[in-house]
């Protein structure tokens, strides 16, 4: 069993954690009661109002880049400091906000042809039904 800390369960239950760790606490709850009372009396002192500077911190999510700079960091517009902070802030922090975040900009970024195609279907399935000029 892993030993996990509140801040871990706190982002858990924000589903905050990475999804590896994440696995891991769920397959741990099923079997250990010591930690599901641990994440009751979380959960507890979240509603309560018990704030701590790092729960604040990470629902405000004060670290995360903004999404403009994201996509800068797509185009490599970015100095490589600044760009170095964006590759760990995702893959070795592991946010999954900004994962996802990341992922929405690479796909916007890749060609669609989408439109090409169901345009060309429509005029495929519709050649029939067009009068001819006579």
């Amino acid at each position: 069993m892993s030993f996990y800390t509140d801040a871990e369960l706190a982002a858990f239950l924000d589903e905050a954690l990475p999804a590896n760790r994440s696995s891991m606490l769920e397959q741990d709850l099923r079997s250990d009661t010591e930690l599901r009372n641990r994440l009751i009396e979380v959960r507890g002192r979240e509603a309560a109002g018990l704030h701590t500077i790092g729960g604040i911190w990470r629902r405000s999510r004060l670290s995360c880049p903004t999404r403009d700079e994201m996509g800068q960091h797509l185009l490599g517009a970015l100095e490589a400091d600044h760009s170095g902070y964006i590759r760990f802030h995702v893959e070795t922090v592991g946010c999954r906000y900004c994962a996802a975040n990341l992922a929405d900009l690479q796909a916007a970024a890749t060609p669609d042809d989408q439109p090409h195609r169901r345009r060309t279907r429509y005029f495929q399935t519709s050649a029939g039904y067009l009068k001819s000029k006579q």
